[in-house]
């Protein structure tokens, strides 16, 4: 590892997790970089603040960056406290120690020479010695070159003890001063404190420094480890206690009696870390959600019921200014939303939620005419996804959100600026694509509205559940506490018919084979799994990248989304000379490629789903891809390139509270772990105008008959229907 000893002039760029790009004025270098001695070079890194005074040791590696040049990549750090005379008298008579002049500090020096930062640190009394010092200035300059010395011990000792010089800041910048405590005394705090510190890397620095594979302090972090791995890929928010135990010689690498498990488990619930209650065992937070939104949810649905006033003649009004009549079952959608706290409203793809949400939307407006001046501010329209709030939007022409930055969440803190403390002004909110929440961010957000704020929820229940773990709008149905309209008509007619027609079949698991024959708008197009592929790609050549997009259950395989996409780059976007191309990994980006965002960019206004296309890459000097979502031109530079894929295919999962014109679905029993009822008609119900499915029709018959999708276990619906005792 190469090393360089010198001093900071400046930052380039600094971030509040507390990156930096600077400049290094270099006086001492290892052997192989002894021709930077005397410059000044560019470096980067993870480091607490760090000042022109100080001379610092950086250990790390040089990277050739392509606009930049060459520059120092700092894994380690340390500040060589000086010993010469001038330095220390700087140092003491800077800003960081108020109310020291200069000739103080000379003073202190004169008597003390090399050995004053020593005296000052740990013999402070001995300072007495020194000309007409007062006791106040002795106490200013023992207590600050503590703090002056602390973090970058605390950093280093942290970067010693195993960590990368990013995770020791993290874990300094968490704990402070007592971040040695943490050491000393269980290191798994540290996994169970910092998201983006991981229990393997806290186990394994554990490992090494001689703490036993059977300490209690291990065992605990790992059921929690099991817990949150479990919850977030099973969508579960309370387990058994045996389903945890039974993955802890895996995770742990030996075997565990009853008793130890059986003390961890005891120990957890002690510290408030897990939550047991008739034998289910809950991670806090998500016990905490759960009965937060049923104390909530069931005070709203408790809450007395508005009169109705002159809301028939409202919905007459709205009727004629429409152009359009409303049946029973959308009127009493639409009154109960605006007389009751809070309702719930399901159904299908062509039952007219959208219809209802625009009248909704009317309705309120009319019902409460004083709110008029600032309706934008007191109805709030909010979807999980950024496609689903802007869909919302163009369907309504009524401002839609995502619920993330309503929340207005902090990305690098993982925190919303939005809720209990700083609540929004809203007085009515709808949340269409209900079926996406999880009980997080539901919990965040009823914590983020004003306890007399109405909500109304719009989904599909028969979709997907949402990724994270929950399944809230199932439970808020199943409680039986909430006031639910169940929207079963079908109003969408014309073209699509037969594609809303097969939906409402396979909800209830009819396979009708003879309804592919019947219209233009829906297709099964039999073929062996290796001819998949070849089919696809014929279908394709009608059309252009935007009017269609295939979705798929499975990324690998043949027929996985990764295959699909590289040869549909090949098809849409094929390579030309003038078109610039950048690679990230395996993946090579080529300018007009139509691309999906793989996360979260609030900042940006870039949300997990969003699909685009690159409008220009950059490949000279600083690389650079430039994508346009929706008029929305976002900067990528090669650190965010993963957070791209191609969206030539997109998994179905992926495509949640999104519609396309035109759907094509790939099944062969290849998929069949992932063949079943709710993602096959969530598959389909993306399709607005045509959907074409290709492959065995045996793998459609048994996702169609195949309803053993795995049960979440929550208790939402129970806290809701029992109350919390």
């Amino acid at each position: 590892m190469s090393s360089l000893k010198g001093n900071y002039k400046k930052a380039i760029f600094s971030s509040s997790n507390g990156y930096l790009i600077g400049l290094f004025k270099v006086k001492e270098t290892s052997e192989d970089l002894s021709e930077w001695v005397g410059q000044t070079i560019t470096f980067t890194g993870y480091f607490p603040d760090l000042n022109e005074i100080d001379t610092y040791l950086l250990e790390g590696r040089v990277e050739r960056h392509p606009k930049y040049g060459d520059q120092f990549a700092v894994n380690r750090f340390e500040r060589i406290m000086p010993t010469e005379n001038h330095a220390m008298i700087e140092i003491l008579s800077s800003e960081l120690f108020s109310g020291i002049g200069k000739k103080t500090a000379e003073k202190i020096v004169n008597v003390f020479h090399e050995d004053t930062f020593e005296v000052i640190l740990h013999h402070p009394s001995d300072l007495i010695c020194v000309p007409s010092i007062t006791q106040k200035q002795i106490d200013i300059l023992h207590q600050g070159l503590l703090s002056y010395q602390g973090s970058y011990e605390a950093i280093l000792q942290l970067t010693n003890y195993g960590f990368s010089t990013k995770e020791s800041m993290k874990i300094y910048h968490f704990y402070k001063e007592k971040a040695e405590q943490v050491l000393l005394e269980d290191i798994y705090q540290i996994y169970y404190d910092i998201e983006e510190i991981s229990f393997q890397q806290v186990d394994r620095i554990a490992l090494y420094h001689g703490v036993e594979k059977d300490d209690l302090k291990r065992v605990r972090a790992a059921i929690i480890y099991i817990m949150r791995e479990l919850a977030n890929v099973a969508g579960h928010t309370y387990f058994l206690q045996e389903e945890v135990t039974s993955f802890l010689e895996r995770v742990l690498k030996i075997s565990i009696s009853k008793e130890l498990g059986e003390e961890a488990f005891t120990s957890l619930m002690d510290e408030e870390r897990l939550v047991e209650r008739d034998n289910r065992w809950y991670l806090k937070e998500y016990y905490d959600a759960e009965i937060f939104i049923a104390r909530r949810l069931r005070m709203m649905a408790h809450s007395e019921k508005l009169k109705e006033k002159k809301i028939d003649t409202y919905l007459e009004e709205i009727e004629k200014k429409n152009n359009i009549t409303y049946n029973e079952e959308q009127k009493k959608a639409m009154k109960e939303a605006i007389l009751q706290q809070v309702v719930v409203i399901t159904g299908g793809p062509g039952t007219g939620k959208t219809t209802i949400i625009r009248g909704i939307i009317d309705l309120y407006q009319l019902f409460f005419p004083e709110q008029k001046e600032k309706i934008r501010e007191n109805l709030v329209l909010l979807a999980p996804t950024g496609r689903a709030s802007k869909r919302m939007n163009e369907t309504t022409h009524f401002p839609a959100s995502t619920i993330h930055r309503f929340l207005k969440w902090n990305k690098e803190n993982n925190r919303f600026q939005v809720n209990e403390y700083h609540r929004s002004n809203a007085k009515f909110v709808i949340v269409d694509e209900s079926s996406m929440i999880d009980t997080l961010l539901l919990c965040n957000l009823l914590k983020g509205l004003s306890s007399n704020c109405k909500i109304v929820f719009v989904g599909d229940a028969d979709q997907l559940p949402s990724v994270g773990p929950g399944e809230v709008l199932k439970d808020m149905i199943q409680s039986e506490e909430l006031e639910v309209i169940a929207l079963k008509n079908l109003y969408r007619q014309g073209k699509d018919s037969h594609i809303i027609t097969l939906a409402h079949d396979i909800k209830e698991g009819i396979i009708d084979k003879d309804i592919f024959d019947q219209g233009e708008d829906l297709q099964f197009i039999p073929c062996a799994d290796a001819e998949v592929l070849t089919k696809m790609e014929e279908i394709c050549k009608g059309y252009e990248s935007h009017e269609l997009q295939i979705l798929a259950p499975m990324y690998k395989t043949q027929n996985g989304i990764d295959n699909i996409n590289k040869h549909l780059q090949n098809l849409f976007n094929p390579k030309k000379g003038i078109k610039k191309e950048i690679s990230s990994g395996e993946v090579v980006f080529r300018e007009e490629d139509k691309v999906i965002q793989l996360s979260n960019m609030p900042d940006d206004f870039v949300f997990n789903g969003d699909i685009g296309y690159i409008q220009n890459i950059k490949t000279f000097g600083k690389k650079e891809m430039y994508v346009d979502f929706d008029s929305n031109l976002v900067k990528y530079t090669p650190a965010m390139f993963s957070s791209l894929s191609h969206a030539y295919a997109i998994s179905i999962h992926k495509s949640q509270g999104s519609e396309f014109d035109v759907v094509i679905i790939p099944l062969v029993m290849a998929f069949r772990k992932m063949l079943y009822r709710k993602l096959i008609y969530t598959g389909i119900t993306r399709s607005k105008k045509k959907l074409i499915l290709i492959g065995n029709f045996k793998a459609f018959e048994m996702a169609v008959l195949n309803n053993q999708e795995q049960i979440r276990k929550t208790t939402l619906a129970y806290y809701l229907k029992n109350g919390i005792i």
